[in-house]
């Protein structure tokens, strides 16, 4: 009898998708504040709200006749209730829900906020059409009490659980001003709309504080840096080389001034790899402060364009404090070498004084890092050889002769530079005047 039943259970027709959490989801949101309301516009597919028993009819037809209350539910359940708006820093309070409906998969009316907000109060589609429930898009619109439309917005987004992967393209609509759009993965966190510059600058120092210490392959380019340099003069022009040189490239490339080919961002990751193993080749075959600078910062101004590719995303965030939220991030990445510097120089110290003789050390130390930056470059010139080589068109072209242009200027400063730091390093270690002996 056992199994009889569990072969009825089995084959009784059920709603396979209803509890299977979607893949991929995209949701398009507004923010408008007018007068003493924030408007939010959201759309979301209906499939990502998995808890929500949604009326259905014949072949799992959405019953668009008596799905007003589900999708309200849907609404609150899945939208308001995870998402805090913040005017200033404080929390609005619960939203009014104006509207909510289902719109089919092909509608485009959410390309801006005009069309979407005519869409969601507007005429709704007719009940006899068959759609089936989890192919459909939810939209809606909510209205939060404000005191000023002028007000700072803040939103934090806890849309995560809707899917695997969830991707948030939203955009904000300031009274008078340009519009704002952001996309983001996941829970982004705390979200600021229109942030101070106070604001924007600590986010930056932060996110550069913590790629540095998360980027592996940056880490192992300071080691090879300092293995055989760890006094305090050749430590601060090594590192001030290094600084200024990528601090140059990332901020060209934030304002576009880098090339924008699908070949770039893999080439500047081979080129890195190359730079970590070019360094630990040199620490073998034995260098010098003067060459050591240079070298450092012609592989500095390619890091640059590295930290570019993880800030990219990012930027969005800066709101109309770009170049603030660029020196902050440079900031944040100084602090974080500053902080390794600070954990890898007292441990190579203390290696070479206890453990092995310091140029043993320093070739089996630099000889492992060569091992992994020479893996690293054959992986990532790989996926090189799949991008096509860039045309040569005009554009292409003159953006190769700017670069140029820009590496000759460099190359002069760095002439320039290491001239005067070899008549600085003689006069310091030059021997004081004898005096002459008393008669």
């Amino acid at each position: 009898m056992i199994v009889i039943a569990l072969a009825m259970y089995f084959a009784l027709p059920r709603d396979a998708s209803a509890h299977e959490i979607p893949n991929d989801v995209k949701v398009h949101a507004f923010v408008k504040p007018a007068g003493h309301q924030l408007q939010l516009l959201i759309r979301v597919p209906l499939a990502a709200m998995r808890e929500v028993d949604f009326p259905k009819r014949g072949a799992g037809y959405l019953d668009l006749a008596r799905a007003e209350t589900a999708l309200r539910n849907a609404a609150t359940l899945w939208l308001s209730d995870n998402m805090d708006l913040y005017e200033g820093d404080t929390l609005l309070g619960t939203p009014q829900l104006i509207d909510a409906r289902v719109s089919l998969p092909s509608d485009k009316s959410f390309e801006t906020f005009d069309q979407a907000l005519a869409h969601v109060t507007g005429p709704r589609l007719p009940e006899t059409l068959e759609l089936y429930w989890n192919q459909g898009m939810l939209d809606v619109l909510f209205a939060y009490p404000i005191r000023s439309e002028t007000a700072r917005f803040s939103i934090h987004p806890r849309l995560a659980r809707l899917g695997l992967q969830v991707l948030t393209a939203l955009r904000f609509l300031p009274p008078g001003g340009t519009t704002r759009a952001f996309e983001f993965h996941g829970d982004p966190g705390l979200v600021r709309l229109d942030p101070r510059w106070n604001q924007a600058a600590l986010r930056f120092v932060e996110s550069g504080f913590l790629h540095i210490l998360d980027g592996a392959d940056h880490l192992l380019f300071l080691f090879c840096l300092v293995i055989p340099f760890r006094r305090l003069w050749p430590l601060v022009a090594l590192a001030t080389a290094f600084t200024v040189a990528h601090s140059i490239t990332l901020i060209a490339a934030a304002y576009g001034l880098g090339p924008d080919g699908l070949w770039f961002p893999p080439l500047i990751e081979t080129l890195i790899a190359i730079s970590i193993l070019y360094m630990a080749l040199e620490n073998i075959a034995g260098s010098n402060v003067t060459r050591r600078w240079i070298i450092t910062f012609a592989f500095g101004l390619v890091h640059g364009f590295g930290f570019s590719f993880a800030l990219r995303d990012t930027l969005q965030f800066a709101g109309s404090h770009l170049l603030t939220s660029l020196l902050c991030f440079n900031l944040g990445v100084e602090i974080g070498q500053l902080l390794v510097l600070a954990l890898m120089v007292p441990a190579l110290e203390l290696l070479f004084r206890f453990g092995v003789a310091e140029r043993i050390g320093t070739i089996i130390l630099s000889a492992l890092a060569a091992h992994s930056a020479w893996h690293w470059m054959i992986e990532r010139g790989e996926q090189l050889r799949k991008f096509p080589s860039p045309a040569a068109d005009a554009a292409t072209l003159a953006s190769a002769l700017r670069w140029l242009i820009a590496l000759l200027l460099f190359a002069a400063l760095a002439w320039f530079a290491s001239r005067a730091f070899d008549r600085w390093t003689r006069q310091r270690n030059r021997p004081p005047p004898q005096r002459p002996e008393a008669p």
